[in-house]
């Protein structure tokens, strides 16, 4: 299992979307106060969020409650300003996923502090950043990938049983 962090997120769809990703992966979602959004159970069915019932959720004060109340060490932060790729992350089962605000990252601070555990998704030089729930997906499918997608399914209804490592979701070219 994996565990995706938001801290201070803004825009309500980005967590749906965020939201989505953990219920159809079995990760937990992290929410660190401030929330731009209400979500509470009408609010929620209001935004017909359907999967709601799916998602893990943890919801924290501030930083320093997240850390007290979990106890993580194994985190990984996405940012636009990191030294390296994320392909160069060795993620680990129950890894820490954080990612800062839309409208301002992380804190500086807090970068600095865990500088070695930062991380980027590679983009073009003149852009901005990737879309927040797009960045989320992106670094929890690649840590599930990394630990062999436990507890999901590789294959859909289209595939033969009796084909060995066919029904294992490998294709031949």
């Amino acid at each position: 299992m994996i565990n995706i962090v938001l801290f201070e997120p803004e825009i309500p769809q980005n967590t749906g979307n965020i939201a989505r990703t953990c219920a159809v992966t079995g990760s937990r979602l992290h929410l660190i106060k401030p929330l731009g959004f209400d979500i509470s159970d009408k609010a929620v069915k209001r935004a017909g969020l359907d999967y709601w019932h799916l998602v893990d959720l943890h919801v924290y004060e501030d930083l320093e409650d997240f850390f007290q109340k979990t106890g993580a060490q194994d985190i990984w932060l996405a940012t636009t300003k990191a030294p390296r790729d994320y392909t160069q992350a060795r993620f680990r089962d129950n890894c820490y996923l954080i990612f800062g605000k839309e409208t301002a990252g992380l804190p500086q601070a807090f970068r600095e502090q865990h500088r070695q555990r930062c991380i980027r998704i590679p983009i073009r030089a003149e852009a901005r950043c990737l879309n927040l729930s797009n960045s989320a997906a992106i670094l929890a499918y690649e840590a599930l990938r990394q630990l062999d997608f436990p507890g999901l399914t590789g294959v859909g209804e289209m595939a033969e049983p009796s084909c060995g490592a066919q029904a294992k979701g490998e294709v031949s070219v």
